[in-house]
């Protein structure tokens, strides 16, 4: 079975940065996509940011682009989100996921396409 772990989540100040880590393990392991989805307080999960694995192809969210950024080491499958300029709508428990097969068309936003999910690492901006 897959695993995955994410971590690096923590209490920062608006404007602050956080650099979240997600490795992902397991015998005969190979993942098309990863992304990072979140959950605030009384909301819904939403799509923060996704990597196509073998291409290196990167999406994000309208809320955080150009402030976060999404990477990966393919020999570690290992993927980190830097986040940069944070706000207090920022706050929320982070979760990295793998998709666990091809990927096509607008997969990155759609959690379905998701089969492999981590236990989440909460990020809180203060004001």
């Amino acid at each position: 079975q897959v695993h995955v772990v994410e971590s690096g989540g923590g209490l920062v100040q608006a404007g602050d940065s956080l650099r979240l880590s997600c490795a992902a393990s397991g015998r005969t392991f190979s993942s098309y996509g990863m992304g990072w989805f979140r959950q605030a307080p009384g909301k819904e999960r939403e799509f923060v940011a996704a990597i196509r694995w073998r291409t290196g192809s990167t999406f994000y969210a309208d809320s955080v682009k150009g402030r976060f950024t999404i990477s990966r080491v393919t020999a570690e499958n290992t993927v980190a989100l830097q986040m940069n300029s944070l706000k207090p709508e920022d706050t929320a428990v982070y979760s990295c996921a793998a998709t666990g097969s091809l990927v096509y068309g607008s997969w990155y936003g759609n959690a379905e396409a998701y089969s492999y999910w981590g236990q989440g690492t909460q990020v809180t901006v203060s004001s």
